[in-house]
């Protein structure tokens, strides 16, 4: 049984058993069997990682900005070359197909290329003579030693969403990946190391609740980035605040995707195919909810989608012909399947049942593998609409008009991503001015921005002022300090007991 430990000090560290005496199974899900043991940290192992990034950082943090961006430049020429090997790890654990690993890898390697211009995005501000003899100037430094805690769904991606810029601004990063497909950030961090970053400016901890606890507890860690669910990123802020700390928490998601009467009916249906079913739906920025605006509209969309869901090519990550892979976890399935239930107990019609799959190859019997599913007649009442479920499930909710459209996306709790698909340029910009929601698409179904930009939604799905990477990820990750200065001449002045001005 293969072991995964912790990465502390430059090297893997621990046992199986940790300091805090617990393991867990980690899941091949394509085949459903227990192929690693992971290490569960425990306060001990917490406080060891803090320690460790605390030591490194005062040398890190003066490091010249351009000497951490060569590092992470070299870094991202490893990930260029050993970006199938980074996938497969992901595949196997995670269970999305390996083209879809190569992509998510791509998209976090972009923020490495964008975190290696830091130079650049560190250059303050200088004012000469803001009064007599008086000239002041603005610095952004590190806050210290930040932590990252990441989900499951993009085990590679959302930790580069965070740590090359944490690095190049010249904190110490602690990464708490997912306990469900650990092994990427094992591999992030030992090609770090290899790279030449020093011992302790990136450790790893795999752990729970315990875990990320003693992490939004620690007096010596200053900022805690955190994406997952609503109610747990909710808890991470609170907590984190109350504890004094600089927190950015992203929560979870219903994207909406608006489909006006003259839209091209055919792009909108391959681009619902992608959005709602790629990656098994285990996005954050999945399309769980189409909105045909009509009848007629609706109609013709179900027309569509029905045989492409019903025709779906799933199966294990190795296969090229796979267009969905299994589900993470049984535990998972298990929950998607409760779904489904409920949308169908609660009157939906349910248009394709994913539940009907059975994978028939040998040795995948037993995998976490589900169809796809479609559901017509959705209300705004029904669970399958209100929550984030994660999985291949597409509810339709259809609408008279643009502006019902507007009030059901208004209407609820969750504001990451949104798009419409119309061929009106009036109706486009309106929807882009009026839409309460973070990130928005016209005629693009999934609207994550590049890495010069920064990603983030509105209401319940982003707790903090901060987006992550991108202008907003530099300046959560660092503290603005204005300096005046005034140098002696040789004349004296009198004491002013009054507020300076220049008047």
């Amino acid at each position: 049984m293969n072991e995964v430990l912790h990465y502390i000090d430059g090297a893997l560290t621990g046992n199986l058993a940790g300091s805090a005496g617990r393991r867990q199974d980690v899941f091949d899900p394509a085949t459903g069997a227990v192929e690693k043991q992971l290490a569960i940290a425990g306060p001990e192992d917490i406080a060891r990682a803090v320690a460790s990034s605390k030591a490194a950082w005062p040398e890190w943090s003066r490091t010249p900005p351009l000497r951490r961006a060569r590092i992470l430049d070299r870094f991202k020429m490893i990930l260029w070359d050993r970006m199938g090997e980074l996938a497969k790890a992901i595949s196997a654990e995670h269970g999305k197909t390996h083209e879809d690993a190569v992509g998510e890898v791509t998209r976090g390697l972009e923020v490495v290329e964008f975190a290696s211009g830091a130079p650049q995005l560190l250059k303050g501000e200088f004012t000469e003579n803001v009064g007599p003899q008086i000239d002041s100037f603005s610095v952004r430094q590190p806050l210290g030693v930040v932590a990252g805690i990441t989900p499951f769904n993009f085990p590679a991606m959302v930790p580069m969403w965070m740590f090359p810029v944490a690095l190049a601004c010249g904190n110490c990063f602690i990464l708490k990946p997912s306990e469900r497909d650990p092994s990427a950030s094992l591999l992030l961090a030992a090609w770090l190391t290899e790279a030449g970053l020093p011992k302790g400016v990136f450790n790893v901890v795999h752990g729970d609740k315990t875990a990320v606890e003693a992490l939004l507890a620690h007096p010596d860690v200053k900022g805690i980035s955190f994406v997952g669910s609503t109610p747990i990123a909710r808890h991470v802020y609170l907590t984190g605040a109350a504890n004094g700390k600089r927190v950015q928490a992203l929560g979870g998601a219903k994207n909406h995707l608006v489909i006006m009467p003259d839209a091209d009916l055919d792009m909108a249906a391959d681009a619902l195919m992608g959005a709602a079913y790629g990656s098994a739906g285990e996005r954050c920025m999945a399309v769980s909810v189409a909105v045909p605006v009509t009848d007629a509209v609706a109609d013709a969309l179900i027309q569509r989608l029905q045989p492409r869901v019903e025709a779906l090519k799933i199966g294990p990550a190795h296969d090229p012909e796979v267009e969905m892979g299994p589900l993470v976890t049984g535990q998972h399935l298990a929950k998607v399947r409760g779904y489904i239930d409920a949308g169908v107990a609660e009157g939906a019609k349910l248009v394709v049942d994913g539940r009907d799959f059975r994978q028939t190859r040998q040795g995948y019997e037993s995998g976490f593998f589900i169809g796809g599913s479609l559901f017509d007649r959705v209300t705004p009442d029904m669970s399958i609409y209100r929550d984030e479920i994660f999985g291949p499930v597409l509810s339709v909710v259809r609408r008279p008009d643009y502006q019902g459209a507007l009030d059901l996306i208004h209407g609820h709790e969750l504001a990451n991503g949104v798009s419409i698909f119309t061929r009106d340029g009036d109706t486009a910009r309106a929807f882009q001015q009026d839409v309460e929601v973070g990130m928005v698409g016209v005629n693009v179904p999934i609207p994550v921005p590049m890495a010069f930009h920064s990603f983030g939604g509105w209401k319940a799905s982003l707790f903090g002022d901060h987006h992550v990477h991108g202008p907003e990820g530099v300046r959560f990750y660092t503290r603005l300090k204005t300096t005046t200065t005034r140098w002696p001449t040789g004349q004296r002045s009198d004491p002013q007991f009054t507020m300076p001005t220049l008047g």
